[in-house]
């Protein structure tokens, strides 16, 4: 049976020709969400088993949130070591930014199979799992289509969400971003909303 990869392709597709534009030279690279959504609740499990409250446990950090799973061969491996090697450049940033990968391969993905998985990229990572429902509703939340998954095959969301310090949604990064994006953009990112947090 054929990938159905093509369902999340034509998904970015729409969402960059619907409602985000490229930013002028200069300024933030990624794709600019033209009006900026507030960043979703929703509650799953992190690697430890506890409970994670995204929007408290994120407040007032650079948050990128990326919904994927441990068995991908492409996608989620290149978009995560992308992150983690330029964090790795930028410590200050770094320390003011919470990575979360969402594990939407409910039977594959457990807590300790995520945790093994984001360790060997970037330990500081956060990982959650949860129930089919919860991780549908979480990824509704965060307006991207849920997972698609048949015969052990994932299709799934595969960009980036990033939320700025002050809660929203200002760019999104698709498969394929370079190193150079995010090197320009996370420290931008990083600083918008801190002075009325200080």
């Amino acid at each position: 049976m054929a990938r159905r990869i093509p369902r999340h392709v034509l998904a970015v597709a729409l969402l960059l020709a619907g409602c985000a534009a490229p930013a002028p030279t200069g300024r933030l690279q990624g794709v600019v969400v033209e009006d900026p959504t507030p960043k979703p609740s929703f509650v799953l499990t992190d690697t430890a088993g506890e409970r994670y409250d995204f929007a408290a446990r994120t407040d007032g950090k650079l948050t990128l949130l990326f919904f994927g799973y441990t068995s991908c061969p492409d996608i989620c491996p290149v978009q995560l070591s992308q992150i983690a090697e330029v964090l790795q450049q930028m410590p200050d940033v770094a320390a003011r930014t919470e990575v979360v990968f969402v594990g939407v391969d409910w039977e594959r993905d457990t807590p300790e199979r995520i945790r093994s998985y984001l360790d060997r990229i970037d330990p500081r990572f956060v990982g959650l799992t949860g129930a089919p429902e919860e991780l549908r509703a979480a990824q509704e939340a965060a307006g991207v289509p849920p997972a698609f998954i048949e015969d052990g095959t994932v299709a799934h969301a595969s960009w980036v969400i990033a939320y700025a310090p002050d809660g929203l949604n200002r760019t999104i990064y698709p498969f394929g971003t370079r190193q150079a994006t995010w090197r320009n953009d996370l420290p931008i990112l990083a600083a918008m909303g801190e002075e009325g947090r200080r």
